[in-house]
C-alpha cells in the first residue's frame, strides 16, 4: 500500500488523474442518490395530492341498498314522537284556525321539507335546500305553496340557525314564495291576525265575507 502511494507521489500527473477519477465517481454516486430521493419525494407528494390509486369496486344495485336498509330497520327500535313541540303546536293551531276561518280552501302544513315544494335544475344547489324544513307552510286551494311561516322560539338563533334561515329565505325568494316570522313573546295576536289577512285572500260567501274569531295569546 505504501509502495503504491510512493509511486503515485513520484508521478504527479497520475496522482491528479486518480484523484479526479475518484472525485467524479463520488459526485456521480451523490447525484444518483439525490435523484432517487427526489423521485421518492415526488411520488409521495403525488400520493398526497391525488390520493392512492382507487381500486375498482363492484357496482352496488339499488336493490342491495334497499335490502341493507331493511335489515337495519328490522333490527332497530322505533318510537313515535310529536311533530311539533308545545309552543309550535299552539302557534300551528292558532294559525290554522285563522287561515281556515278566512278561507277554508287554504291549509296550513307543518314541518314541510323545502325540497318537496321547491325545484332546482342545479343538483348541487337543490341538495343545499332539499333536507331543510319550514315550520309552517300556507297552501292555497290549488295545493300550491304560497307562504312559509317560521316560528322563532327561545334559542332558535343558536348555532348555525341564522345561516340555515338565510339559505331558506333566498331559495323561497327565488321561487316566489313568501317568508314570514312569528316571534315568541313579540308577535301579538293582533299582528298575527293582520298577517293572515294580508297573506290569505278572504273567501266570499252568500252572506258576505267570513270574519275570523278572536285570537288567543301566542306564547
Amino acid at each position: 500500500m505504501l509502495a503504491a502511494l510512493d509511486a503515485l507521489l513520484a508521478q504527479p500527473v497520475l496522482l491528479l488523474l486518480t484523484l479526479a477519477t475518484g472525485a467524479g465517481i463520488g459526485i456521480g454516486v451523490e447525484r444518483l442518490v439525490e435523484g432517487q430521493r427526489r423521485a421518492e419525494r415526488r411520488a409521495k407528494w403525488r400520493g398526497r395530492k391525488f390520493g392512492a390509486p382507487r381500486r375498482d369496486r363492484a357496482p352496488v344495485s339499488a336493490a342491495d341498498v334497499a335490502v341493507d336498509q331493511l335489515k337495519l330497520v328490522m333490527d332497530a327500535d322505533f318510537t313515535a314522537r310529536p311533530l311539533l313541540n308545545r309552543s309550535e303546536a299552539r302557534v300551528f293551531r292558532e294559525l290554522d284556525r285563522m287561515v281556515t276561518l278566512r278561507n277554508p280552501e287554504w291549509q296550513v302544513m307543518a314541518q314541510v321539507s323545502v325540497g318537496e315544494f321547491i325545484a332546482c335544475a342545479d343538483a348541487a344547489a337543490h341538495r343545499c335546500i332539499n333536507s331543510k324544513r319550514v315550520d309552517l307552510l300556507l297552501m292555497d286551494d290549488a295545493c300550491a305553496a304560497r307562504h312559509a311561516v317560521e316560528y322563532q322560539g327561545a334559542g332558535h338563533h343558536q348555532g348555525t340557525a341564522a345561516a340555515r334561515d338565510a339559505i331558506k329565505k333566498e331559495a323561497l325568494r327565488k321561487a316566489g314564495i313568501g317568508y314570514h316570522e312569528i316571534v315568541a313573546g313579540q308577535t301579538t295576536p293582533a299582528e298575527m291576525k293582520r298577517l293572515v289577512e294580508r297573506l290569505v285572500p278572504e273567501r266570499e260567501t252568500e252572506s258576505g265575507y267570513s270574519a275570523p274569531a278572536a285570537a288567543k295569546n301566542i306564547r
